[in-house]
């Protein structure tokens, strides 16, 4: 062997079975040294749960306590898998074998299916959605393309909850459930598909785990064999199990106990899918003799992220939350979490772009920094703020924001209706061109609210009214555009996004971000109606949005950043708030972190003498009755909104005439000079200086620099009028 063979590419194989306990802490060294009877293994975020089972395994076999082919690891994705393998190939433990669910269920199948049924398992299905399409047209039902996505869905809910279509409207009821169509509906389709496979003679990815659990139910030989076969079983990701997957489970192993789980219920976040952590929670009840150790050194994230995570975990409730684990870091001190809060979504977006542009000069590279979102429909912005910036992106879990269906169905109805408009009755009355793009795009399916539930369908009313915002921005910055020139801004933005990129920063959504970490983490859009998100109606579903924000701030190594945006477009009503689970941990509602805010016209752009610039911010107290406030106008009177004002009224009003005057002539609405708040705060306190002025929040360095002249004046009792010609 060379020297390089024992790189951290290709690590020395431990000598001996007390070997592979080195470097184990003493937590991970009990989970290693429980190879008998029941064992639960609660392990939190980044608490090295896969470094603690493996060599757990791993010392069993090299003791000559387990037999490697007498050992089934099962987990939940390909490359969780093929990770544990190669680590216990590493640590001298090759032959064991570690599957997802339900690739060791269809191996078991395809074994015994000629013994127990006879004759060859009928053929797989890749994908199940054509048959579902087949299903409803047999049942005269029209479903489009993301009706059809949906349905599916429910079709693979019901199946791995074991629910038949019979009983499929009374288990989403039960359940809470936001179905996609109405449920006796659904459970009709649900019914036919099922036939149509049998007259077909195909089986689906659920049908595998289902055949399964009927063999080993019916045939006791056959189960009697496997259980020969396999003496030892450990299950990763347990909080995720389904109740299908737990009662394979439970087949497998029979009346012996020799079992391994691990899991966290406190990142229990595909509910929607039929994970439940009922099953990881009922462990000691099911085995009161388990034994049960809890990992909760975190070696991937500074102390103060962690702070962040244990923070928000402390405010949930339910049963998950009575089993949440404390955290403790065992890293160096690093930088506090950065709390920024703009004044609009593309200010947030340019921001978070120029603040990993600044990371990246300083060392971390692209592919150790994600920008993690709620919903893939968010991406869009943040790819067009990243391309400006010059700075190279991947999305992960979904395809780019111009590559989808929906975005490309759109933009071909719009690129229609740019050059045959005049005889397009779908455009009468619609005469500036957000109307246009609205009248256009409702017959591609969007539609003035929001569907309720989640799913393919929201999904796709998501991108459509993105490209209704984009249009009404479009419209707003440049007066008089036409239809035409939007489809040209839209093929524009499209080939720029299109262009190749190598290795460079993640974009996914945080459902996509679990099991992975990243040095540096930008947690974006950080409001109420999307964190939690709107259709979150229960108890339950707002908890398991609090986890996933969790999951979210545990993916960070060192650097984090939490930001929300006031308005969805430039100079839009600030009335949105920041996410609830933030309070009392965000600066304003509590103490902790660092919070920074930017100059320019829309908070959160940093320009000018202030760019850059950080200060540290406590609460913000009202200044009649002291009460911490937590909303952004009352923020910027500096008092409750039903505290007693002293304004000057006429100052006031002088003010708004000479802003009505300003935005006259810049052709510009007046909030974007300034907003009635901002005029307020200046009324009330009635500034004498540039410092005064500038200490208002919605001033800012520009139009201190562009109006405090005149303001102060009109403030001194001088008369102003239009405006200067400076810019």
């Amino acid at each position: 062997m060379t020297a390089a063979t024992h790189s951290t590419l290709f690590p020395r194989v431990p000598e001996t079975a007390d070997a592979v306990l080195d470097g184990l802490d003493p937590e991970q060294r009990e989970v290693a040294l429980a190879l008998h009877g029941p064992v639960c293994v609660l392990a939190g975020a980044g608490t090295g749960k896969t470094r603690a089972l493996t060599h757990r395994i791993a010392y069993g076999v090299r003791a000559g306590v387990l037999v490697p082919s007498s050992v089934l690891a099962v987990t939940f994705t390909n490359r969780a898998a093929g990770e544990m393998r190669g680590r216990l190939r590493q640590l001298g433990a090759g032959g064991v074998q570690a599957r997802t669910f339900h690739s060791a269920a269809l191996r078991q199948l395809q074994y015994f299916w000629p013994k127990a049924v006879g004759g060859e398992l009928p053929r797989l299905l890749e994908r199940k959605v054509q048959l579902v399409a087949d299903a409803a047209a047999r049942c005269r039902v029209r479903l489009d393309r993301n009706e059809l996505r949906d349905v599916t869905s429910e079709i693979e809910w019901s199946k791995v909850t074991q629910t038949v279509p019979a009983d499929y409207p009374a288990a989403v009821a039960k359940a809470l459930r936001d179905a996609p169509r109405d449920p006796a509906e659904i459970g009709q389709i649900y019914a036919m598909y099922e036939q149509l496979k049998r007259d077909r003679d195909v089986i689906d990815f659920e049908d595998v785990l289902l055949l399964t659990v009927g063999i080993l139910q019916d045939r006791h030989d056959i189960a009697d064999q496997i259980r020969r076969q396999y003496h030892h079983f450990v299950v990763d990701e347990y909080q995720d199990v389904s109740p299908l997957q737990q009662r394979l489970l439970d087949l497998w192993l029979g009346d012996r106990d020799s079992l391994c789980v691990v899991g966290d219920a406190s990142q229990t976040i595909y509910s929607f899918t039929g994970a439940t952590p009922d099953h990881l929670l009922n462990f000691r009840t099911r085995h009161p003799n388990a034994t049960v150790i809890k990992l909760a050194r975190d070696y991937r994230s500074t102390p103060q992220v962690v702070h962040l995570a244990n923070g928000l975990l402390s405010q949930a409730v339910g049963r998950a939350a009575e089993h949440r684990l404390e955290l403790i870091s065992q890293r160096d001190p690093g930088p506090e979490p950065r709390y920024t809060e703009y004044g609009d979504e593309p200010a947030e977006a340019e921001g978070t772009a120029r603040r990993i542009r600044d990371l990246i000069a300083a060392g971390v590279p692209a592919g150790e920094i994600a920008v993690l979102y709620r919903i893939n429909a968010q991406s869009e912005v943040y790819e067009q703020a990243l391309a400006d910036a010059g700075v190279p992106y991947q999305l992960r879990g979904a395809e780019r924001f111009f590559e989808r269906q929906e975005v490309r169905e759109a933009g071909a109805a719009l690129r229609g209706a740019a050059r045959f408009g005049a005889n397009d009755s779908l455009l009468d009355g619609a005469e500036d061109l957000p109307a246009q793009v609205r009248a256009v795009l409702s017959g591609q399916g969007w539609t003035g609210e929001p569907p309720a539930g989640s799913g393919a369908v929201r999904d796709r009313w998501e991108s459509l009214a993105a490209l209704v915002r984009l249009a009404e921005d479009f419209a707003r910055a440049k007066p008089g555009a036409t239809l035409s020139d939007l489809v040209a801004e839209l093929d524009e933005r499209a080939a720029a996004q299109h262009a190749p990129t190598v290795q460079g920063v993640t974009l996914a959504s945080l459902h996509a971000a679990k099991g992975l970490e990243w040095d540096a983490v930008f947690l974006v859009g950080l409001t109420e109606g999307m964190m939690p998100i709107t259709y979150a109606k229960t108890d339950e579903q707002i908890e398991e949005e609090r986890r996933l924000l969790y999951v979210g701030v545990t993916r960070a190594r060192s650097h984090l950043s939490l930001s929300w945006a006031l308005s969805r477009s430039p100079g839009g009503r600030p009335s949105r708030r920041p996410t609830r689970f933030l309070k009392g941990l965000r600066p304003g509602s509590g103490s902790l972190g660092t919070v920074t805010t930017g100059g320019g016209a829309a908070a959160g752009v940093e320009r000018g003498a202030l760019a850059g610039r950080r200060r540290r911010r406590g609460p913000v107290r009202c200044r009649v009755c002291g009460t911490t406030l937590t909303e952004a106008g009352e923020m910027k009177l500096l008092r409750c909104e039903d505290c007693p004002s002293d304004m000057d009224e006429g100052l006031y009003e002088r003010l708004r005439e000479w802003r009505a005057a300003q935005a006259r002539e810049l052709g510009q609405p007046p909030y974007c000079v300034f907003t009635d708040k901002t005029l307020m705060a200046i009324a009330e306190r009635v500034p004498d200086s540039d410092g005064e002025l500038a200490a208002i929040s919605g001033v800012g360095v520009r139009k201190l620099n562009r109006f405090g002249a005149d303001v102060l004046a009109i403030c001194a009792g001088e008369a102003r009028g239009g405006s200067d010609d400076e810019v």
